[in-house]
């Protein structure tokens, strides 16, 4: 039997089939050796395929320095957007507390004063017999950097003030370590 000439590319294939048909009759050591053959052509064909087994040095380099530039450009947005998180958490459990506070008002009559604190929304003060609490279904939670809340009353800026100094814990700042208050929205 005449094997037809094939490109270089299809050698191995067609010798596989080729040896594949007249393995029945010999065994299984002939068709060993065939498969052996027909490895030993592949590998002689793979380089004229322009195909190599692995990655070079080169190619991760470059993959490594993309990944490492997406990581720079994606890190701060994230970072910044857990510090503006902090800051909408603290809004929003000082708008929980203003809530508390005027609910006490509306039952006691006016809003704790500083000596009371907070404290007054969970725990009855003495001397206050329309206290209809607690106000708050936990106890007041410390601000998302783990500060207490500051409560003044009566307050600068109305009847009571009520602030969180930041990540900081400083009176002033920006961004993160900017003050929240219940009077500067």
């Amino acid at each position: 039997m005449t094997v037809p000439s094939t490109p270089r590319s299809l050698t191995p294939w067609v010798a596989f089939n080729m040896s594949s048909r007249g393995s029945q009759s010999h065994g299984s050591g002939a068709l060993r050796c065939k498969v052996g053959a027909l490895a030993l052509r592949w590998r002689r064909a793979r380089p004229s395929m322009g195909w190599s087994g692995g990655f070079t040095l080169l190619e991760l380099l470059v993959v490594i320095v993309i990944i490492g530039m997406l990581a720079g450009l994606v890190a701060p947005r994230y970072f910044d957007q857990v510090s503006k998180s902090n800051t909408k958490i603290a809004r929003a459990q000082i708008d929980s507390l203003e809530k508390a506070l005027d609910q006490f008002r509306l039952d006691v009559g006016s809003y704790p004063t500083s000596e009371m604190g907070l404290a007054a929304l969970n725990t009855r003060p003495q001397g206050l017999d329309k206290w209809a609490g607690p106000y708050l279904k936990k106890a007041v939670p410390p601000d998302p950097w783990g500060a207490n809340y500051l409560y003044k009353s009566p307050g600068d800026h109305g009847d009571y003030d009520l602030s969180s100094l930041g990540s900081d814990g400083q009176a002033g700042g920006a961004g993160e370590a900017a003050d929240v208050t219940s009077w500067g929205r």
